[in-house]
């Protein structure tokens, strides 16, 4: 069924004179049995299409699971990365309010970016909750 879906898909977008971009096109599971390896997909001009573990569209880390699940690794990757550069920057020379808000408006969008896409429980709410109270606690 699914490739009987990709080849129709492809058979549109060349009637379009479009094609797909195979370095960009992947495969990834999110149903219960997402840990089941998969066979080969092969796309209708040959292309062997990859399966992934997760992928990152827009920004966003999709992530193989039972259900639809987003990786907030990178985000808090970032988050750190950001914070650390503007504490290294202005580190104890500017007083604690100037440092809380240059992290709170420019770090905090970077951890929070694309949440709305993302569904999260407790734990995935909390741990952004401890990322962003484990910096301001160990810096100001």
């Amino acid at each position: 069924m699914f490739l009987q879906l990709l080849h129709n898909c492809e058979l549109e977008l060349n009637w379009l004179d479009m094609v797909i971009n195979s370095k960009k096109f992947l495969c990834l599971r999110i149903v219960q049995r997402h840990d089941v390896q998969c066979g080969q997909v092969i796309s209708s001009s040959g292309q062997i299409i990859p399966w992934k573990n997760d992928i990152r569209h827009l920004g966003i880390y999709i992530t193989r699971s039972r259900e639809f699940k987003c990786s907030l690794d990178i985000a808090k990757q970032s988050f750190y990365r950001a914070a650390n550069a503007i504490f290294g920057k202005a580190g104890r020379h500017a007083s604690e309010e100037v440092i809380l808000q240059l992290v709170s408006s420019k770090c905090v969008p970077v951890l929070l970016y694309g949440l709305e896409a993302c569904p999260l429980n407790k734990t995935s709410a909390n741990s952004l909750d401890f990322v962003i109270d484990r910096f301001f606690y160990e810096t100001v």
